[in-house]
């Protein structure tokens, strides 16, 4: 694990948050990234305002070209899968198989690391990309995509973060345990960073909501695997992104 600069904030924070949560075409130190470790993860509410303005962005010029509403949620899903290589797809997937599939932790974390996905991850990644997809709709259709991409991209990454620092590492390998937990003052960085952009997108609302459903994905997992993994964290962006998209199309219906 590498931890050896314990500043708050460095130059290379966004980019290691930009080269660990995307694929983004980001030059890295990759050196300077794996010492600052957890200690970056401030940013990454960052990444996902960066990816909700580049898909707004996209989202502009295809309602410009008269491309409808239905079809440019479908590309702006798909984009957003791509910009992340499914990684957060495939937390969700292995997290549902893992869960659900296991009779004790060890059974759990087995299943979870097996690269192979079972009915419970195939119905958790379908159930993700509808409600996503339905939500979509209704925020492009109503024109409030701009503020909704930045403030669902900042929340849920934002409890990823919440998360690394709550609860153990269920595994004593993998992504999650290489990057380390972050320290109390990132976090509350990377908070104060998702109230922010949540209060000024006009959806302050969006924390509450998002933070109930990060605690009942933290309990699930404390309760299942004694902690988190690098899947668990991915599934928590997944489910506190649809439950933001889905309080903001409830304010603006």
């Amino acid at each position: 694990m590498y931890k050896h600069d314990n500043s708050l904030i460095t130059a290379i924070d966004l980019p290691a948050a930009l080269g660990l949560l995307t694929r983004l075409p980001v030059a890295i130190d990759s050196t300077r990234a794996m010492d600052r470790g957890a200690a970056s993860a401030w940013a990454y509410p960052l990444v996902g305002v960066v990816l909700g303005v580049i898909l707004a962005g996209a989202t502009s010029v295809m309602l410009w070209l008269g491309v409808p509403s239905g079809i440019v949620a479908g590309l702006v899903l798909a984009g957003a899968v791509i910009m992340t290589g499914a990684m957060h797809e495939d937390g969700l997937a292995d997290s549902a198989d893992g869960l659900w599939g296991g009779w004790d932790k060890a059974r759990r974390l087995e299943i979870m690391k097996d690269s192979h996905i079972g009915v419970y991850g195939v119905c958790a990644v379908g159930l993700s990309l509808l409600l996503r997809w339905l939500a979509l709709v209704v925020i492009v259709s109503m024109g409030a995509y701009w503020v909704a991409f930045i403030a669902a991209g900042a929340v849920s990454r934002t409890a990823m973060v919440v998360l690394m620092a709550m609860l153990p590492n269920a595994r004593d390998s993998g992504l999650s345990r290489s990057v380390g937990r972050p320290p109390p003052a990132t976090v509350w960085v990377a908070v104060a960073m998702a109230i922010g952009f949540a209060v000024l997108c006009g959806y302050p609302w969006v924390i509450m909501t998002a933070a109930i459903a990060a605690l009942c994905c933290g309990a699930i997992a404390r309760a299942k695997i004694g902690g988190q993994t690098g899947d668990i964290l991915g599934a928590t962006q997944q489910v506190t992104e649809i439950v933001a998209l889905i309080t903001i199309v409830v304010s603006i219906t």
